[in-house]
């Protein structure tokens, strides 16, 4: 039995928030106040940087009152960062830890955090320095490798399902042709669930471009006149990833590719990809053309959680915890679908390697044949995720 190590914990949020972040930030506060290991719990403000900088919050003092309030609130309780540690940054968390007696560390984010939780991890070894270091899952791109699905995807997916749910309606009383531009950098897990959104057939979107499969500036053009010849109308959703047949990504030639400490180009600050297909339309001569780019209310929608979603990104919190303090080996959390009919999950501690930095892209039995969309298979995946979704009337 492995030797119990107490102290105090530490606990930040990183990367773009989702509308349950707090749920698990929340799960961890629960659990640590179970924990006689766990003599404190400081929450970092803005993530390492606030370890950095020795800015921590009580997190022991709220009651549970707020804490369930704040558990519903989308975005980063705590403050968010991408900040990436170099080995000097790690040092001054360390002489913070080290002066705050913090045995645990608990990093809610996505790949990039999760390489920063290795990266921490890695360093302590070196220094000598005992610490536990757990990554808690968190993104709407549900690209994180080892884990079936990650918190904030549901609920991000529930969003772009009714989204675009009455953008087709609205297309329907006045056609013509309408293009949505959802997040995804590298992999299509959020524009794919759009197809949630049709009821019956001629619903929209009636196409899907992910990052996954290139489409040429001619394709695109080819595909969209084909569906407005035939329905006189046509919602498409399109990745803000999708790349060209060189590989290039459109998004990446038309912003000003600045970049954070993570090396990624920011893509979604901007409408002009949007404005960009936009504009190829308009060269084919349809008239009524228009373009919206989501932007973060995919990601911080208030009251639109799933409830799947809510309750998964709680016990990613709590089990984080868990697993710390019974002695297991730092890692991450990460979850595995039950076989059967009915839905449902169990928990694992997976290793940071194999989750930092890469990405998980969607499987090719997910992507349909002709390259503009999902196939049955994974809607089967994401329903459950997403959750009940809202009746759409029609006069027939």
């Amino acid at each position: 039995m492995a030797e119990v190590l107490k102290g105090n914990a530490v606990v930040g949020q990183s990367g773009g928030p989702t509308a349950v972040i707090n749920q698990s930030l929340v799960g961890v506060i629960e659990e640590a106040r179970k924990a006689q290991a766990i003599k404190k719990l400081l929450g970092a403000r803005h993530g390492v940087r606030g370890m950095k900088d020795n800015e921590f919050l009580d997190l022991r003092k709220y009651k549970p009152d707020l804490l369930e309030t704040l558990a519903n609130t989308p975005a980063a309780a705590l403050g968010s960062t991408r900040d990436k540690p170099d080995e000097n940054y790690c040092k001054a968390i360390f002489d913070v830890f080290e002066k705050n007696n913090v045995r645990y560390f608990f990093y809610i984010g996505g790949n990039d955090s999760a390489d920063t939780a290795r990266i921490i991890r890695e360093l302590a070894d070196l220094v000598k320095y005992d610490l536990r270091v757990f990554h808690i899952p968190k993104t709407i791109d549900n690209d994180l490798r080892t884990t079936d699905h990650c918190p904030g995807y549901g609920s991000a997916a529930r969003f772009v399902a009714c989204a675009l749910m009455g953008d087709d309606r609205d297309n329907a009383s006045l056609p013509g042709v309408k293009i949505d531009v959802i997040m995804g950098r590298n992999a299509g897990w959020l524009t794919a669930a759009t197809a949630l959104a049709r009821r019956e057939q001629g619903d929209g979107p009636h196409l899907i471009y992910l990052p996954e499969r290139p489409i040429s500036q001619k394709q695109f053009c080819d595909d969209v006149r084909s569906v407005y010849d035939k329905l006189g109308r046509c919602v498409v959703a399109v990745s803000e990833g999708i790349v060209d047949e060189a590989g290039r990504a459109y998004a990446g030639k038309l912003v000003s590719g600045e970049k954070d400490a993570h090396g990624n180009i920011q893509l979604s600050g901007s409408g002009a990809l949007g404005d960009y297909l936009a504009g190829l339309v308009r060269q084919m001569g349809v008239k009524r053309v228009r373009a919206d780019t989501l932007g973060y209310l995919q990601r911080s929608f208030a009251g639109f959680a799933s409830p799947v979603d809510a309750t998964e990104a709680r016990q990613c919190g709590r089990m984080a915890v868990r697993y710390a303090v019974s002695g297991q080996p730092s890692g991450s959390v990460a979850m595995k679908r039950k076989s059967g009919r009915a839905y449902g999950v169990s928990f694992f501690r997976a290793e940071l390697k194999d989750v930092a930095r890469l990405t998980k892209p969607m499987p090719a039995d997910f992507i349909a044949a002709n390259g503009h969309d999902v196939t049955e298979k994974f809607l089967r995946y994401v329903r459950p995720l997403a959750g009940e979704l809202p009746e759409m009337g029609k006069l027939k």
